[in-house]
């Protein structure tokens, strides 16, 4: 319908007053070429077109979206809206993933009702569809912003799957090298390159870098530093007061410290083993201790600088230190420490004078937090969650081969990828296992959020609902790929007959319909 503004006695967009507007932009790291310069372009065109003036810009330069912490500009954005120094009425961004990509959808829909509460609509100008609270534009930008957000999830797997393989053969994945230790860059075909200074990075994408002994000086402390821990009988405390003493700094340029002593009589590095994944902070999410047996390595990857037998030997005097002494005399120390500091970390631990370390608490408790919880400390944070996690890693292989022995034992045959951890069942389908855990909201209600393997498309998923206490299984349900639409299935106690119809309450029931339907295997 074309309306003539003439004859209306209205106002055309170009004789109405601009609407005064705020531009947000951002620029990811993993998006460089997304610039902030060319958003600002699009929104200017947007803007023009649309009857809006900009009087004022919201930058986050080279800022990952995943949340808001680091996003100073969104977050002044959002506290000049919600204390009324606004003097805009609409928010102008590029697309929805410039927004946020919040692994959370109801986040960015939590800081947009902040604005529209406030009187402030965000627009986004890139976008096909228009913000106007319609049904079909909800729905398109929460589709939008699942989708976002599962970018990230996607695209952190495969980098860390990268970095692993990375690991594996013998290259250096970020964090400095260590006393003693220098970083060298290596082309694609091994050639060295040259020795990287401090701060300094690779330039070329398929460089790679490895660790290579230091000064001969340096060398000649680090292994000091073991003789007098094993030969001499020297605590770290008093090794760290010798070094001070000379003057000798750290690599970071600060006096030593029984915890960077400790470090280095720790650290399989100086033995030129390559061990990386002792924590992790996917997604920024929250940092986690991962335990030993998932960490990755690389024996022998570097040339050592310490005899690997008398690095044994520290190993063991830091082990039996802890070994000798009972629970409750480990826990008695524990509490000392937290009455002196008031709050208790690894950093605090490994700083403690005649105390275990971090590690050997974590190893003889199960973890750090179950020695806090012995002790009575409770962190700041909630990280019950890790503990779950690490549980639910460990059930997830028994949980795989329980499907394969079951399937054989129904008369089919079961290959298991060994980087996929997929199962090709009679060589006609894949299906893949995933463990969900349990969550249960503030009324007391049971949910779960199971992440389904979209990347690699298998043709079935058992997927594993676990019980409220997250111990034991509670029922399986099996999804064909038709019903994977998102690379995330939110489910309740109750979930209607579409996935009612394909809930089994124990593997048992999903072996026998496999024998009654041979459909299912070779489907």
């Amino acid at each position: 319908m074309v309306i003539d503004w003439s004859q209306s006695g209205e106002e055309t967009p170009s004789e109405r007053p601009p609407i005064r507007a705020a531009q947000y932009v951002r620029m990811s790291t993993e998006h460089q070429e997304h610039s902030t310069d060319n958003q600002a372009k699009a929104i200017r065109i947007y803007a023009n077109k649309h009857g809006y003036e900009i009087v004022r810009t919201y930058a986050d330069e080279g800022k990952s979206g995943l949340s808001l912490s680091g996003r100073d500009a969104l977050k002044q954005l959002l506290d000049d809206v919600e204390q009324g120094r606004a003097d805009f009425k609409v928010i102008l961004v590029y697309d929805v993933s410039r927004f946020g990509r919040f692994q959370d959808p109801d986040e960015a829909a939590l800081y947009e009702i902040q604005c529209k509460r406030a009187g402030v609509t965000v627009l986004f100008c890139a976008e096909q569809f228009v913000n106007d609270g319609s049904m079909s534009s909800s729905i398109i930008k929460t589709v939008k912003r699942l989708m976002a957000g599962e970018y990230c999830r996607e695209l952190s797997v495969k980098v860390f799957a990268g970095q692993s393989h990375l690991i594996s053969l013998g290259f250096r994945q970020g964090g400095a090298p260590g006393f003693g230790l220098r970083r060298m860059l290596v082309d694609q075909s091994g050639a060295l390159k040259g020795e990287l200074a401090r701060l300094e990075h690779k330039s070329i994408a398929t460089d790679r870098i490895i660790l290579v002994p230091g000064p001969e000086e340096e060398i000649d402390i680090v292994r000091s530093i073991y003789r007098g821990f094993v030969s001499e009988g020297q605590s770290e405390r008093d090794i760290a007061k010798g070094l001070n003493a000379r003057a000798i700094l750290s690599d970071l340029g600060r006096p030593w410290t029984r915890g960077t002593i400790h470090e280095i009589l720790i650290n399989e590095k100086y033995i030129g083993n390559n061990v990386w994944g002792r924590t992790s902070f996917k997604l920024k999410q929250k940092h986690i201790q991962n335990a030993p047996d998932e960490w990755v390595r690389a024996d022998g990857a570097f040339a050592a600088i310490v005899d690997p037998s008398l690095f044994a030997q520290a190993r063991s005097i830091i082990e039996a230190r802890s070994n000798r002494m009972s629970d409750d005399e480990v826990l008695e120390k524990l509490r000392e420490i937290l009455g002196l500091n008031g709050a208790l970390s690894g950093l605090i631990i490994d700083e403690a004078e005649n105390c275990p370390s971090s590690s050997a608490f974590q190893s003889r408790f199960g973890s750090l937090l179950r020695a806090y919880a012995l002790v009575g400390f409770t962190p700041n944070h909630d990280y019950r969650y890790i503990e779950i996690n690490r549980s639910l890693r460990r059930l997830h292989p028994v949980v795989i081969q329980n499907v394969i022995d079951g399937v054989v034992a129904s008369g089919g045959s079961v290959i298991q990828n060994s980087l996929t951890d997929l199962l090709s069942i009679n060589g006609e389908i894949t299906v893949a296992v995933v463990i969900a855990r349990c969550k249960l909201t503030s009324a007391g209600s049971a949910r779960w959020k199971i992440r389904l393997d979209t990347p690699h498309k298998p043709d079935l998923t058992i997927a594993v609902r676990m019980d409220s206490n997250n111990e034991h299984p509670h029922d399986f349900y099996l999804l064909p790929q038709l019903d994977m639409r998102d690379a995330v299935l939110r489910m309740a106690e109750y979930n209607g007959l579409s996935l009612d119809a394909y809930r089994f309450d124990s593997l048992d029931s999903f072996y026998e319909l496999t024998a009654r339907s041979p459909w299912l295997l070779a489907a």
